[in-house]
């Protein structure tokens, strides 16, 4: 297939090169996919989606300036056709249901890009949507938990910081009893043995960022 009108339009955004790079090599030798523009952060990708109308745009989330949620939300709103691939180096379920409820239309693992990327690309532009099976097991494994309400995120995040309950008190302006009720109900949704566990799991599933 030598025309390039027919060819599937892509746009990488991740703020890494030489996954950039990876990515258009990859690309390169697919006779049905064109790279039609690179970007380094969010806000870049909001001007090249403007300029380039990709056919599908792959998206990575932890990006300086503007990050990739907030640039899929931008694109979406202008561009509500937009097909966009969420690459990520977390499996956390939390995530994968935020990008999802995003718009995106599907969310992959960046270990599993050889793998998997040239697939899901033909399929989102296409019109289907596709999880990595990691991911899949993840949502499935957590969809009928309990997730946190927004003052205990804040808990958790304050946690994860190294503050105590006396300082999270002081920091929320509220009391210490008060904290300590919301660090009991973290720790039985999440599961967690303590603190240290909870903030592991919460890094893991995407709930908080370091």
């Amino acid at each position: 297939m030598n025309d390039d009108s027919k060819k599937i339009r892509i746009l990488t955004v991740d703020d890494h090169p030489i996954l950039r790079q990876g990515i258009a090599a990859l690309i390169a030798d697919e006779s049905d996919m064109t790279l039609v523009a690179e970007a380094a952060n969010g806000r870049e990708a909001i001007q090249q989606f403007r300029a380039h109308r990709p056919d599908v745009t792959l998206m990575d989330l932890q990006m300086p300036e503007m990050n990739g949620f907030d640039s899929l939300i931008a694109i979406r709103g202008e561009f509500p056709d937009a097909r966009i691939i969420v690459l990520t180096t977390y499996t956390g379920d939390v995530q994968a249901t935020r990008a999802l409820k995003a718009g995106a239309r599907a969310y992959l693992l960046k270990n599993s890009l050889h793998r998997e990327l040239l697939d899901t690309i033909r399929a989102v532009n296409a019109g289907r949507k596709t999880l990595s099976p990691e991911v899949s097991f993840q949502l499935a494994e957590h969809s009928a938990e309990e997730l946190l309400s927004a003052a205990e995120v804040r808990v958790l995040r304050l946690i994860a910081e190294g503050n105590s309950n006396k300082e999270i008190a002081a920091l929320l302006s509220v009391t210490e009893d008060s904290v300590k009720g919301q660090v009991r109900n973290i720790l039985s949704k999440l599961g967690a043995n303590d603190r240290t566990h909870a903030v592991t799991i919460g890094l893991k599933r995407g709930i908080i960022e370091l």
